[in-house]
């Protein structure tokens, strides 16, 4: 049996008061998704992870396996936009600006025989 991969989780300074996190990580699972979505409702935020398989980008549907959903309070959903946001805001000082804008598809070629 594999060795379970240990998962350093840092720790941010505590405000005076606030109770110290003990992260546990023996039954974490770990899941890729390269599309996500999200709806609401009054008492919650649903998020939901999934992968596109669709790669070339001129499909003219495309399907997308979710995986994983997500339920949040949305005190919880605000906290965790602040902090994405501030995980994004680190990874562009170090790594550059993300682009997320959607690229055009180049016009078809009408090459004449």
């Amino acid at each position: 049996m594999a060795e379970q991969e240990r998962v350093q989780v840092r720790e941010a300074p505590r405000p005076t008061g606030t109770p110290k996190v003990n992260w546990k990580t023996e039954n974490m699972r770990s899941a890729y998704a390269n599309v996500c979505n999200a709806t609401c409702t009054r008492e919650e935020v649903v998020l939901f992870f999934g992968l596109n398989q669709a790669w070339s980008g001129q499909e003219e549907e495309v399907i997308v396996q979710l995986a994983e959903r997500v339920i949040l309070s949305p005190y919880a959903a605000k906290r965790l936009s602040v902090l994405l946001s501030g995980v994004i805001q680190q990874y562009e000082s170090r790594f550059g600006a993300l682009d997320i804008t959607v690229p055009t598809a180049a016009p078809a070629s009408t090459a004449k025989n």
